[in-house]
Formats: C-alpha cells, sequence, structure tokens
C-alpha cells in the first residue's frame, strides 16, 4: 500500500470513543492495519528491513503476537524513517543523561498532525475538554526548539493544548517559584486548575514545598496529569497509591492520571483509568512476552512489554519491544467501562535479562 493510501485509511478511523472496540473487532482491526504498516516500512526503511528479514522472514502474521517487535534501543543506534528525509518536519529524542545515546523519532507533517489528534482524543476521555488554567511543572526553556524536541518538551507540549494561561513554576535550576505559585493559585482560586508535569519533576515540587513549609492549596477539582517515571529519584520511589496519597494531602489534588508512553510511539499514551489500571486506546494494544525467550506470556504473569500502534507512518514504530517490566490485569472488563486491555508497568529491566531481538544489528 502506497503513503498516501495508508495515510488516508489511518485517518479515516473514527476518534470520538477511544476505547469502545472490544477483543474481536479491535484485533480484526489492528492486524489489518499493522500489517499494511509492516508491509510499507520494510519497502520503505531499509534497517527495518534487515532486521525482519533476518529475524522474521518466513513468519506469517496471524495474530497480534506474530507482529516483528523491533528493539526499542535501535532508535539509538541508527537512522530509522520511511519517508523522504526532506518531508521530515520534526525529531523527536527520548530523554538520557550527559553521554548517552538517545532514540531519534523522524515526523514528518501527517504523523505529526495524528498523533496530536489522538492524544486529544485520548485524554478527553478523561478530563474533558474545557481548556482549565495550566501549572507546567518544568520550566519554559525545555520547549525553545520546537523542530527539536526531548520526550519532556514533546510531553508539556503535547498536553499544553488543554490548558490555557500557561505558567512554568521551576526556575532555570528546577527549583520552585513559590511566590509565583501562590501568586497563580490565588487568581484562579475559584476555579479547577490542570497540572503537568513528569513524576520525579512534580515529586521534587512537593518535596520543596514540604521544605519551605508552605500551606499552598489547590482549587477543588483540580487535577493533575504525570508520567515518565522516577528517572534520577529511583531510590525515593514510592506507591502510586503513596504518591496519590501525598498529592491530595498536602496540596488538595484528588485527581490524579498517570500516563506511561514513550517518544518511539508519541500519540499512543496509555492512561491509568479511576481504578488505578493503565488503558490500551483501540489504535494501540500491548503484549507482555517472557525477556528469556520473548515467547508470550498469559494474563497476570509480568515480563516485557512489546507495544503496539497504528500512528508511525513515517518511522518503523509500530511494533517496538520496550525495556519496560509490567503484566496485562484483564481485558475488556475494567470497573472503570472502558474497553481494551489493561495493564501495570512495575519498573525497567536489567539489560543482562534481555535475550534475543534486542542484540539485533540491522545494518
Amino acid at each position: 500500500m502506497k503513503y498516501i493510501d495508508l495515510s488516508e485509511k489511518i485517518d479515516s478511523i473514527n476518534l470520538t470513543s477511544p476505547y469502545s472496540l472490544d477483543k474481536h473487532d479491535k484485533t480484526e482491526f489492528l492486524i489489518d492495519l499493522l500489517s499494511n504498516l509492516s508491509n510499507y516500512h520494510k519497502k520503505n526503511c531499509e534497517g527495518y528491513a534487515n532486521f525482519t528479514d533476518v529475524f522474521f522472514k518466513n513468519k506469517n502474521v496471524k495474530k497480534l503476537e506474530d507482529f516483528p517487535a523491533l528493539p526499542v534501543r535501535a532508535f539509538k543506534m541508527h537512522n530509522l524513517y520511511s519517508v523522504k528525509e526532506d518531508s521530515i518536519i520534526k525529531t523527536l529524542t527520548s530523554s538520557g543523561t550527559t553521554g548517552q545515546q538517545v532514540s531519534k523519532i523522524y515526523l514528518d507533517k501527517n504523523t505529526a498532525r495524528r498523533q496530536s489528534k489522538i492524544l486529544t482524543s485520548i485524554t478527553k476521555d478523561f478530563i474533558g475538554g474545557s481548556r482549565m488554567p495550566m501549572i507546567i511543572v518544568d520550566n519554559s526553556d525545555v520547549v525553545k526548539d520546537r523542530n527539536k524536541l526531548n520526550a519532556r518538551a514533546a510531553g508539556i507540549l503535547g498536553y499544553s493544548i488543554f490548558g490555557r494561561d500557561h505558567f512554568y513554576c521551576l526556575d532555570q535550576d528546577l527549583s520552585l517559584m513559590l511566590d509565583q505559585l501562590e501568586a497563580y493559585l490565588n487568581k484562579y482560586k475559584d476555579q479547577p486548575i490542570l497540572v503537568f508535569g513528569f513524576t520525579y519533576i512534580v515529586w521534587q515540587a512537593i518535596e520543596s514545598i514540604k521544605e519551605k513549609q508552605s500551606n499552598l492549596k489547590f482549587p477543588e477539582g483540580s487535577i493533575l496529569i504525570h508520567g515518565g517515571g522516577w528517572k534520577k529519584l529511583v531510590d525515593k520511589n514510592i506507591s502510586n497509591e503513596n504518591f496519590k496519597k501525598k498529592l491530595n494531602e498536602k496540596l488538595n489534588i484528588k485527581n490524579v492520571y498517570n500516563y506511561y508512553g514513550m517518544v518511539e510511539q508519541v500519540g499512543s499514551i496509555f492512561m491509568e483509568c479511576e481504578e488505578g489500571h493503565l488503558h490500551c486506546p483501540d489504535y494501540a494494544d500491548v503484549i507482555v512476552r517472557d525477556p528469556k525467550n520473548l515467547n508470550e506470556l498469559e494474563n497476570g504473569y509480568e515480563g516485557v512489554i512489546q507495544v503496539l500502534s497504528i500512528l508511525p507512518l513515517s518511522y518503523p514504530g509500530h511494533s517496538l519491544l520496550t525495556e519496560d517490566i509490567g503484566k496485562i490485569i484483564g481485558e475488556d472488563d475494567c470497573k472503570c467501562g472502558r474497553k481494551g486491555k489493561y495493564f501495570s508497568i512495575s519498573g525497567r529491566m536489567r539489560m543482562a535479562e534481555l535475550r534475543g531481538c534486542s542484540d539485533t544489528r540491522i545494518v
């Protein structure tokens, strides 16, 4: 299938109800689109074609778990894209400490637009469509270069469309600007506020408020959306339940939504519902595999996460083997009412544990 035909086919998807398909309908829908995406990327991305030729040459795809899973670290070692270079309008990079290799994700206009639309559809299902005053727990310098964005910047810009009168509450040293924050909260003391930040940065801000013995409180109905894990604060990792409890007790923020996502599949995020479960939208799915042999595991067993998405057209990110550990809890029967698989993430895996496809050389 040609680029324009595949792009139009993806664009024809109904975005109004992102959790409406049951297992049967969703599987049929995903297999069709993912098969077309796999064939397209094989024809237009030499690195991806080499990968599939070596590891999946004679494998027929009949089920979702049959799709080749490209290791996410491949994007750190190779420039992988399936469109003409002059059509790339934006390059995203993963987070990483100084000296580390980072993933490079190349977006063309259609892929970037589509990812933004689906992110909007998913988020609206949780927080509604009203634009609220918005506090971003970060420094504004992070989003200066709109054409070359890291994971933090991409997350901030993606969620900023749900807010108005944006206030970045950290200075260049990521220190909390408490006086300005108190003034902003006073300005909107009678309106719910949307707060966005990455988990470890939000936790640092909470600790700073505690150290400064501030009694600031957010208005009733305020919402926090956070993601990205604990990064450098692994030693301070607390449970999701305790994180929410602290936000409620200290800041009066009761509506807290965690999300799981990665720069390699921007747009296909997995939001946490009111029951504390991460949910797969209609356009994406997860499979859990045994890290020793990459066999699919049954629900309830922990393994390495494979993520599937119909969004990546400008690069081969439609089926990826992550480096995260988690388990599928159930499917189509979450008490929140949303269809699809729901799951949890327990952490990152040690690289020595991952065998098989993660050792791939694709050039």
